[in-house]
């Protein structure tokens, strides 16, 4: 990746990557808080439940292919401006979403919002390597997707809360609100990270090399797997565990939690070992859903395998980050957003081909078609681990220090 350094403290590199968390968990929360008051947005806005939940279907395509024409369009940009550009807008778009008074604005709202947080997620993974020394990189990489993966666990079912206690429009003015702070934040704590340079062309060519679309069909086919089961996994929970009621809210929330503490810990071993991380990974997630399907009737195992398949899952988050940049070498920065795009693509894919299994058989056919999709990971996985960074000259477009060796 061809992201300058910035000159910071390690309390200033503290403070950044604090920054950030915040901003990936208060971009993860407007993501996902429409799943908890989806019923609430339907009724307010006149349309079905399914209608209301292309609201959902909207926001992830304007993630994965908008993030990435956001990312290329700003690629010129100082890092932070970018960063407080994207918080701007997405701000407005939120607040359009909570005073529209149509299902039409709140819908555009929502795609627009989605290629926002591409756009900051991208450039948050850029400022958080150049603020870390070469040995965190990964960690700093963690850092970004575990603030989505914590806002997936905390954020969404406080925000589901408040949406009952004051509307769905409050919990989105909650949003706008947060989204405030944390430009606020940005602008006064976020050192200024300009852009390595290059054109979109240049970048393009190293960003999306045979290489990197491996590891990009990697991190669709683990997240593919991973929630072709889990979109079904409360019927799963209720036809094969007996588990129902409020009990499912436990189940879930061990997942959450697992998938919080897995994206984390995950940055530590992408700064070690980032390729044999993602076999790991993948042998682990295809692991719980075989264990899931044989022993689904047994609630204490089928909680101690939620957890396990979350924190395998979301483990891989920042090797697949690091792997996929590293791989790019000069086209690193165009490349911060695939991986964000190939995860939507691959949850999207899971949950048709989950929901396809259901419909056919039974609410176990989800964890099979899920132990599918993630038994070719592993081959998959283990082939990308051999892929090496591109050869290139370091006066022309040089890697930051802590990507030359993770070609591993």
């Amino acid at each position: 990746m061809s992201t300058q350094h910035a000159a910071v403290s390690p309390r200033g590199a503290t403070r950044t990557l604090a920054v950030l968390f915040l901003g990936a968990f208060v971009m993860g929360s407007a993501e996902l808080l429409i799943v908890g008051v989806l019923d609430l947005v339907a009724g307010d806005l006149s349309v079905s439940v399914s209608s209301a939940g292309t609201l959902v279907t909207g926001y992830a395509l304007g993630l994965a292919i908008g993030g990435p024409i956001l990312t290329a369009l700003t690629i010129r940009l100082d890092r932070r401006t970018v960063l407080c550009g994207a918080l701007v807008l997405a701000g407005a778009c939120n607040l359009s979403a909570a005073l529209s008074s149509g299902y039409d604005i709140a819908l555009v709202a929502r795609t627009l919002t989605g290629a926002l947080a591409g756009l900051f997620d991208a450039t948050a993974f850029a400022v958080g390597i150049a603020v870390v020394p070469a040995e965190r990189a990964g960690r700093a990489i963690a850092v970004v997707i575990s603030g989505v993966a914590v806002s997936a666990a905390v954020g969404v079912p406080l925000g589901t809360l408040l949406g009952q206690a004051v509307g769905w429009r409050g919990s989105y003015l909650a949003v706008v609100v947060l989204i405030a702070v944390t430009l606020v934040a940005t602008a006064a704590l976020v050192p200024s990270v300009p852009s390595a340079g290059g054109g979109v062309g240049g970048q393009a060519r190293y960003a999306f090399a045979p290489r990197v679309l491996a590891v990009l069909v990697l991190c669709a086919l683990v997240f593919g797997a991973t929630f072709a089961a889990l979109t079904y996994i409360v019927p799963f929970l209720r036809d094969v565990t007996g588990v129902s009621g409020a009990l499912v809210s436990v189940f879930l929330l061990a997942y959450g939690v697992a998938t919080a503490a897995g994206s984390f810990g995950g940055g530590r071993f992408a700064d070690r070992d980032a390729g044999r991380t993602l076999v790991v990974a993948a042998i682990g997630t295809a692991g719980s859903l075989a264990a899931l399907h044989l022993f689904g009737t047994s609630p204490v195992l089928v909680g101690l395998l939620l957890v396990a398949l979350g924190a395998c899952a979301m483990g891989a988050g920042p090797s697949l980050q690091y792997r996929v940049v590293a791989l790019a070498g000069p086209g690193g920065e165009l490349a911060q957003s695939l991986p964000a795009s190939a995860i939507n693509l691959g949850i999207a894919f899971g949950s048709l081909a989950g929901g396809v299994a259901v419909g056919a058989f039974t609410a176990s056919a989800a964890v099979l078609t899920g132990l599918v999709i993630a038994i070719v990971a592993v081959p998959v996985a283990w082939a990308t681990g051999r892929l090496e960074p591109p050869t290139v000259d370091r006066a022309d477009a040089p890697l930051p220090a802590q990507l030359q060796d993770c070609g591993r």
